[in-house]
């Protein structure tokens, strides 16, 4: 294998494996990256058995081959080298070298039939997406994801065609819901959803932030999902296991719905909660008088309070949150002005954009 390639190219694919490599399995292969030089192009491929992306990048190649190599340590030199192309030879043994002006690094490769194959992805269903309202539908729903290993079916972000040809993404951790629905054309063959991992929906946030523009499409087959774009694959390994029925600790009504500006909201929680040092990091919220009083308080470091006026009149409720999970959810709505919608001291909140129900966030209240 001889070939030469551009420094920044080689060095945005080996940045990409550096999330999903293993640097601390049993198995030494998938702290590895698999080079495939081919007639044109490099092939890099980083796969830890549950979430594997593949490459293509533009190269001469003078002599086809394939090579397994570290994908820290090529990373690492890749990335410091002076010239803007660099010369990737495979040597006796499984070694690499790499020249690059007057730079030369001889490092430890090993075969690359020891590297494991990808999932087959020739019967996989694809629809067209497009990845700016993908990566919006995951930054409005990975932030509930369950970080609770015990409860593996909360581990992810279920994602389920709906009836009227959208789709829906759904994350909890038991204490927090959210919910968003976009419009997706397209038949992806599902009976009822799948549970895409945490991790996988990390690095597919990643690449979609990178695609921009850019023709992509998704699919699910058996117990994995694909996402590819130009020159780019993605295989995720799903979670095996099914999610809990959503629906049914959504709020159907409510006793007073309080209009709020985004930015204010989040920027009284944040002053008040200041002087919130328990754990739960609970803020009161009383709403009375056209009023919405948010107040913490501690006994070691004293008391805080604020006020925002209120537009309608209603009944009086006083409720605990903790204000963390209120501005993790303020902060993904882009909407300038919000709703919370609340009916009593011990049932869930639920916020939503203002006249807008295609995204929900359920909140569950804590003791005052």
């Amino acid at each position: 294998m001889e070939l030469q390639i551009a420094v920044e190219e080689l060095s945005k694919a080996l940045y990409r494996a550096q999330g999903i490599v293993e640097k601390k399995s049993t198995m030494p292969i998938l702290a590895n990256v698999l080079l495939e030089a081919k007639p044109g192009m490099l092939s890099v491929t980083a796969f830890d058995l549950e979430i594997g992306v593949t490459s293509e990048h533009r190269a001469e190649v003078m002599k086809e081959g394939r090579l397994a190599v570290s994908a820290k340590h090529l990373y690492d030199i890749v990335r410091t080298l002076p010239e803007p192309t660099l010369v990737l030879r495979r040597t006796q043994n499984n070694y690499v070298e790499i020249t690059c002006g007057s730079s030369h690094f001889r490092i430890v490769g090993m075969p690359a039939e020891d590297f494991p194959a990808l999932p087959a992805m020739a019967k996989v269903p694809f629809v067209t997406v497009r990845p700016k309202q993908l990566l919006e539908m995951i930054e409005m729903t990975a932030f509930a994801v369950s970080t609770d290993e015990t409860r593996f079916n909360l581990n992810g972000v279920f994602f389920q065609p709906v009836a009227n040809g959208g789709v829906r993404m759904v994350a909890t951790d038991g204490h927090r819901l959210s919910l968003v629905e976009r419009p997706i054309e397209g038949d992806f063959h599902l009976k009822r959803g799948v549970i895409v991992p945490r991790k996988g929906m990390h690095e597919l946030k990643r690449l979609l932030a990178e695609a921009g523009n850019e023709e992509a499409e998704l699919g699910f087959a058996e117990n994995s999902g694909v996402f590819r774009r130009p020159g780019l694959t993605m295989v995720m390994q799903l979670i095996n296991g099914t999610f809990p029925e959503y629906e049914q600790v959504i709020p159907r009504e409510s006793a007073r719905t309080l209009r709020l500006g985004r930015t204010r909201a989040i920027e009284t929680l944040k002053r008040v909660s200041l002087l919130s040092q328990d754990q739960m990091h609970t803020v009161k919220l009383e709403v009375a008088d056209g009023l919405l009083r948010i107040s913490s308080q501690s006994p070691d470091l004293g008391e805080a309070r604020e006020e925002l006026p209120l537009d309608a009149d209603g009944p009086a409720i006083t409720i605990g949150f903790n204000a963390r999970y209120l501005i993790d959810v303020l902060n993904v709505i882009g909407a300038d002005e919000v709703e919370l919608e609340l009916h009593d001291d011990l049932s869930p909140g639920v916020v939503h954009p203002a006249d807008d129900k295609t995204y929900t966030a359920v909140v569950m209240p804590v003791r005052i």
